[in-house]
């Protein structure tokens, strides 16, 4: 595996099913002729394993992606390919609609594109979010405002609270607001203005007889804290009424049963200094002597639901996926017995869809050693069945074990180990420890970032463990490390590591540590704290935890979580003076969540204290001017990879430095 035939691999996202169970269409992104984006198209996967090859759907040059069947098995899709009657050269992405027989149309636009599409199961209404600005009471007046902005070339933003940025995005002035569409793709105002109500993304369900949304409803308090409650919409009237709200929980991922008359949601606690977020899947009575009545679906399960909870068609049980001893499995949640039930075992799945009468469970299925591909899950045995995906299976370049130790309080800890081909007691492979970010994660299923097959491809050894603070192992192991970010985590990483160095098959005299966000605090705490490694790539990192609350995206969050004494305490910057092992520091300047600040400041600082006689020092930063938290365009991952498989060649295996070719 080399990063060109990395790039060229085909990553699948966006499962959808039809009614009657007989078509599975999924969303296949691959890499563009110029090598300098992605672009995506629709599949159709055969739901029998024996039958057809897939068959390719759509061909825009722009891309597709959401698809979702409505209930006459026609198929809805967003593209910003040109409708063959407009004049315009680029619009924002609209709805084109696919017949079960025939060529796709355009079906429904908006000047600010369409950000996500809801079908109701039975009525067929299509809900969608579009971007408006807040003066806008019509299709032509946003699209007069938006063309006066663009060709007077204005780009300013005014904003009345915080938050004000998302990620890599800064909020404003347009909003997301929730459109019903009648049958000839009229888009009709279900919400007017929302500001942030559906920030940071849109989050609602359709009933199936399409007379009410369901929506996580975003209210800012105090200090710029975003407390999202659930409310209801009345489609004809567009009438609110708000359902739940509660200053200690945040309700999200809402589903509606198959006969409209529950809601399951997702309830996470808000955190404090002393206690950790926690999830809870919950269910919320809409009709009937318990109408307004709320319960826990499984009381006592120490799992965090992931995603959007899908219900069996009879009612009886729920299937969610949850992060889970280093993989992410399908439970099945008995709502009259109030268990739970593991379902799926090896892999991690999402995009779980369900067929009309309950008989099909369709997701898409990775693992650390394997993409992204579609399978089929019995809903009552669990069974898997590997479906014929649009992607061959990958050979890789090693394999895969697992490595297990106790902590210092006799805590189990595990982790995932790739091995390069190559690696045995005769030639021991040199051994990157990486980090995940989070820190609220796992290591579970594939990166796509983060990948660790090409670092074995390199002839590293890759350990991908699952410290304090990783989810998948209960609350009390999260609650290990809470507030004390260099505490738990960083001894659970040198006790890991020191196991796996004892292996006849890694060379304990040739390691590296490596993360991002999270993993690139991480990294600079390890840099402040030890001397064992050759060499320390920091990406996307937090250096000052002082200063980062105060120019990240989210401060709220951090206010929450941190105190000024645990700030203090475990502000990797306090170590500066420590750090004698190289380091590569890697940072985006669109990354709002880590912002460059963090990076300058660490590079700066290791700077001061590092330049020699000669002006040089040895460390080195990379700066993507157009990237955000993650490095996306895939010319720039080429860029990444090559500059950090030199910093690992120089400080590891003891090369000369080659500097990469785009970079000289």
């Amino acid at each position: 595996m080399n990063l060109d035939h990395f790039l060229e691999l085909p990553r699948l996202s966006g499962l959808s099913v039809s009614p009657d169970g007989d078509r599975l269409v999924v969303t296949v992104s691959v890499l563009d002729p110029k090598r300098t984006g992605f672009t995506s198209s629709l599949w159709e996967v055969p739901v029998d394993p024996q039958g057809p090859a897939p068959r390719r759907l759509t061909w825009g040059g722009t891309g597709e992606s959401r698809p979702v069947f409505r209930p006459d098995g026609s198929l809805l899709f967003t593209s910003a390919r040109p409708d063959p009657d407009d004049d315009e050269e680029e619009r924002p992405a609209s709805l084109w609609l696919m017949p079960d027989r025939g060529e796709a149309r355009p079906y429904a636009t908006r000047p600010g594109g369409i950000s996500s599409v809801v079908v109701a199961a039975e009525a067929g209404t299509v809900v969608l979010t579009s971007p408006t600005l807040p003066s806008s009471t019509s299709p032509g007046e946003d699209e007069r405002r938006r063309k006066a902005r663009r060709e007077l070339k204005v780009s300013a933003t005014l904003h009345e609270s915080i938050p004000v940025r998302w990620w890599d995005e800064f909020w404003g002035p347009a909003a997301d607001r929730l459109f019903v569409l009648d049958d000839e793709g009229t888009a009709r105002d279900l919400t007017g203005p929302t500001g942030p109500a559906l920030r940071p993304e849109p989050d609602y369900a359709v009933s199936p007889d399409g007379s009410t949304v369901i929506c996580s409803w975003t209210e800012v308090r105090s200090g710029g804290v975003l407390r999202p409650h659930l409310i209801s919409i009345d489609v004809p009237t567009g009438a609110r009424r708000t359902l739940l709200t509660e200053d200690v929980a945040e309700f999200r991922s809402p589903a509606f049963s198959a006969d409209g008359s529950k809601v399951a949601f997702v309830s996470e606690a808000v955190p404090s200094p002393d206690t950790p977020e926690h999830q809870r899947l919950m269910v919320l009575h809409l009709t009937g002597d318990r109408a307004g009545q709320v319960h826990e679906a499984a009381p006592g399960w120490d799992r965090w639901p992931t995603g959007t909870p899908v219900w069996t068609p009879d009612g009886e049980a729920l299937l969610v996926t949850a992060d889970d001893q280093g993989h992410a499995p399908v439970f099945r949640i008995d709502l009259d017995r109030r268990t739970v039930r593991k379902l799926t075992d090896r892999g991690a799945f999402t995009d779980l869809t369900i067929t009309r009468d309950g008989s099909g469970l369709y997701a898409l299925r990775s693992s650390v050693d394997s993409p992204p591909a579609p399978v089929r899950i019995d809903p009552r045995t669990g069974e898997v069945t590997a479906l014929r995906g649009p992607a061959e299976e990958l050979p890789l370049p090693g394999t895969l074990t697992e490595v297990t130790t106790t902590a210092e309080d006799g805590t189990p800890l595990r982790g995932w180990l790739v091995l390069p081909e190559q690696a045995s007691a005769d030639r021991p492979a040199p051994l990157l420890l990486w980090v995940h970010g989070g820190p609220l994660g796992s290591w579970n299923g594939w990166h796509w970032r983060w990948n660790p097959w090409l670092a074995a491809a390199q002839g590293y050894a890759v350990l991908l463990p699952d410290p304090a603070l990783s989810t998948g192992y209960g609350l009390d192991f999260v609650r290990r490390g809470w507030g004390a970010w260099g505490g738990a985590p960083y001894t659970d990483l040198m006790r890991i590591t020191d196991v796996t160095v004892e292996r006849e098959d890694i060379d304990a005299g040739r390691t590296a540590a490596m993360g991002a966000s999270y993993g690139g605090y991480m990294a600079n705490w390890i840099a402040g704290h030890t001397d064992r490694f050759r060499g320390i790539v920091a990406h996307a990192s937090i250096w000052d935890l002082d200063t980062f609350r105060g120019t990240t995206d989210a401060g709220f969050y951090w206010r929450q979580i941190m105190t000024a004494q645990a700030r203090a305490e475990h502000s990797p910057a306090r170590f500066a003076e420590s750090i004698t092992t190289p380091m590569l520091v890697i940072h985006g300047e669109k990354d709002y969540r880590t912002p460059i600040s963090e990076g300058l400041a660490l590079f700066a600082r290791l700077g001061e204290l590092n330049v020699g006689e000669d002006g040089t020092m040895p460390h080195r930063l990379l700066v993507f001017p157009d990237e955000n938290h993650w490095v996306l365009r895939p010319q720039n991952l080429c860029v990444w990879y090559e500059t950090v498989f030199a910093f690992l060649a120089q400080t590891v295996q003891g090369e000369p430095w080659q500097t990469p070719d785009l970079l000289r």
